[in-house]
């Protein structure tokens, strides 16, 4: 998913104690999902809970076939790079949009939280981002719609 150029500007910015707490329950849980996972397959398995919109097949109970061996691989190996715990250097509330396929289909602002490397280990703060579903019959709770940026 391409996210619009405002997306990296500063004009959505918001403070994290305006960032709704489930979103950022699920930015936890998917970190410690990568973390603790034994590997990418259990990993995967963890993650299809949390994972919403684009990332998921119609049926929403599992993932597309490419977001495991790309997206999900790439930041399962990456991680380790990661402070432990996380630290946000950013969120952007952007405006709503729609990700997904027929039932799995969600609509809802967007999230976009960036976690800090670790100390001495090179590169930019990475992005994760995460929907809060808005009139959707049964996804209630925030999903992950974008991942491989680790």
């Amino acid at each position: 998913m391409t996210l619009p150029a405002s997306a990296q500007s500063t004009r959505y910015d918001i403070d994290k104690k305006d960032t709704p707490r489930p979103v950022l329950s699920v930015l936890n849980k998917y970190v410690k999902t990568l973390r603790s996972s034994k590997d990418l397959d259990d990993c995967a398995k963890a993650f299809v809970s949390i994972a919403g919109g684009s990332l998921v097949n119609e049926d929403g109970k599992s993932l597309r076939g490419t977001v495991q061996r790309f997206g999900l691989k790439k930041d399962y190996e990456n991680i380790k790079f990661y402070a432990d715990p996380i630290q946000i250097t950013r969120i952007a509330k952007l405006p709503a949009t729609t990700s997904g396929f027929g039932p799995s289909a969600i609509r809802g602002p967007r999230y976009k939280i960036w976690i800090a490397k670790k100390d001495g280990a090179g590169g930019m703060p990475a992005p994760v981002t995460i929907l809060v579903p808005e009139g959707h019959a049964t996804i209630k709770s925030p999903k992950v719609v974008n991942v491989g940026s680790y």
